[in-house]
C-alpha cells in the first residue's frame, strides 16, 4: 500500500488547495494519471499518480493541506482496468439505448424543441420574432386586440433590458449565492494589496501611431506565417521594442531587494494573458535575443499551456518585466499594476481611429494608448517617461529596432 504524499509544487510554497479529484475512490489509476488539481498561491497544476493501483482519497474537494501531508493510498497489489470517463460512460450508455431501441422495433423518439411561439396568442411576424429570439410569449404583455402579441410588443419587450433575462435567467429572482475563493484568487488579492501599499507606484501614459506596424502586418503576415508557422501579432512588436528600451534604460529592469537594487543583464519579459483560472503571467526567458518570430512561437506555446491548465511554475517565475493587454476587451486606458517583486509594467490598450495632427494637418491614424506603472523608489520620472517614449519611437519607426540594416523591415521579421 503505497501513501501519496503532497510534494512540494515550488519553492517557498507550503500549502495548497485541493480544486478538483478527477477519479473516484475505488477506481484503477494507471502512473502518471492525473488525479487531481491542485491550487497554490502561484498557479493550478496537475497532481499525477505516484504508482499504478486502485485508489483512495484521504483529502475531499476545496480542502487546505500542508506540503507533505497523505492526499491518498494507492493499492499497488490490486489489479483492474482502467474505469472509463463519465463521458465516455454517457456516451456508450446512449448507444446502448439506440441499439437496444433498434432490436425492439421500437422507433427512436427525440423530444421536441419548445416552440412557444406556436401556442400563443400573437400575429404572425411576432410569432416569427418570438421564434428568431427564442422568447416565452408567455412573459410578454400583448397590446394588441383581445391581448394579442404584436410586433411592437415583441421589440419594446427587447429593447427594455429584458432579452438577457429570458436567454439567461438573469435578474428578478432575489438570489444570490457565496463561493470560496480559490487559493490562487486569494494570494494575488493580498499580493495586488500589497503592491499598493508597499511601492511609490507611478503611472506615466503616451500615445502610439500604429500605422507602421499594421502596414508591415499586412505587408507580410502571409509569408510570415508561410515561413514560421505562427501568426505575425502586435504582441512580438512591443515586446521587442521594450527589450530594447530595458537595454538603454536598465533601472526599469531592476527591482528592490532590502536596501539593495537589483540589475538585470537579460530581459525575462512576463506575458499577461487570460485562462479559465484567471490572470496568469508566463514568462519569456531571454526574450532580448529573440527574433519576432521566435517571442510569437513562445507567446503561443505558453498561452496554450496556461489555457489548459499545464503551465509550470517554473515557466511563471523569475520575470524582470511584464507587459498586459487589456486592449484585447476593449480596454481604452488603465494604470497596470506592478507585478511583484518587478518594478515596472508595460499596459497595452485597444486601438481605436483618432484625429491626429501630422504636419500641420489632421488626418485619422489608428492610435494605442500605452501606460507605464513603475516603482518610483528606484525609477525617476525622467527614466520612465523616456523609457516610454523610446518604445513609441520603436513602435513608430520599427526600422530602428534594427540598426544598420540595409532591409530593417525584413531583417526584423527574419525572411
Amino acid at each position: 500500500m503505497l501513501e501519496m504524499k503532497m510534494p512540494s509544487p515550488g519553492e517557498s510554497i507550503t500549502e495548497v488547495e485541493i480544486a478538483s479529484l478527477l477519479v473516484s475512490d475505488g477506481d484503477y489509476v494507471e502512473r502518471d494519471e492525473p488525479i487531481a488539481e491542485i491550487d497554490s498561491d502561484k498557479a493550478t497544476l496537475e497532481l499525477p499518480a505516484e504508482e499504478s493501483g486502485v485508489i483512495k482519497f484521504l483529502v475531499s474537494e476545496g480542502d487546505t493541506i500542508s506540503v507533505g501531508d497523505v492526499i491518498c493510498t494507492i493499492d499497488t497489489s490490486a489489479k483492474g482496468e482502467k474505469k472509463p470517463k463519465k463521458e465516455e460512460v454517457k456516451e456508450e450508455a446512449a448507444v446502448a439505448v439506440a441499439v437496444s431501441s433498434e432490436e425492439k422495433g421500437i422507433p427512436e423518439i427525440k423530444a421536441p424543441k419548445p416552440d412557444t411561439a406556436l401556442d400563443i396568442k400573437a400575429t404572425p411576424v411576432a410569432k416569427e420574432m418570438l421564434k428568431q429570439n427564442g422568447l416565452d410569449g408567455e412573459k410578454i404583455k400583448g397590446t394588441g386586440e383581445g391581448g394579442k402579441i404584436v410586433k411592437s410588443d415583441v421589440v419594446a419587450y427587447l429593447s427594455g433590458g429584458i432579452f438577457s433575462a429570458a436567454i439567461s435567467g438573469w435578474g428578478g429572482t432575489r438570489e444570490e449565492s457565496r463561493k470560496k475563493m480559490s487559493l490562487l484568487r486569494r494570494k494575488i488579492s493580498k499580493r495586488l494589496v500589497a503592491v499598493k501599499n508597499e511601492t511609490a507606484m507611478l503611472t506615466t501614459f503616451n500615445e502610439v501611431d500604429m500605422s507602421p506596424i499594421m502596414e508591415i502586418r499586412k505587408k507580410y503576415k502571409e509569408k510570415f506565417k508561410e515561413m514560421h508557422g505562427v501568426g505575425l501579432g502586435f504582441m512580438s512588436f512591443f515586446t521587442k521594442a521594450v527589450t530594447e528600451a530595458l537595454n538603454i534604460y536598465p533601472a526599469v529592469n531592476s527591482m528592490i531587494d532590502g536596501d539593495e537594487m537589483i540589475s538585470f543583464n537579460y530581459a525575462d519579459i512576463g506575458i499577461a494573458v487570460s485562462s479559465p483560472k484567471g490572470l496568469m503571467v508566463p514568462v519569456l526567458r531571454n526574450a532580448e535575443q529573440m527574433s519576432l518570430a521566435q517571442i510569437e512561437a513562445e507567446i503561443k506555446r505558453l498561452a496554450v499551456k496556461a489555457r489548459d491548465g499545464k503551465i509550470t511554475l517554473e515557466e511563471m517565475t523569475g520575470g524582470t518585466f511584464t507587459i498586459t493587454n487589456g486592449g484585447v476587451f476593449g480596454s481604452m486606458l488603465s494604470t497596470p499594476i506592478i507585478n511583484p517583486p518587478q518594478s515596472a509594467i508595460l499596459g497595452m490598450h485597444n486601438i481605436v481611429e483618432r484625429p491626429v495632427a501630422v504636419n500641420g494637418k489632421v488626418e485619422i491614424r489608428p492610435v494605442m494608448y500605452v501606460a507605464l506603472s513603475y516603482d518610483h523608489r528606484i525609477i525617476d520620472g525622467k527614466e520612465s517617461v523616456s523609457f516610454l517614449v523610446k518604445v513609441k519611437a520603436m513602435l513608430e519607426d520599427p526600422a530602428k529596432m534594427i540598426f544598420g540594416s540595409k532591409q530593417p523591415e525584413e531583417v526584423l521579421l527574419g525572411l
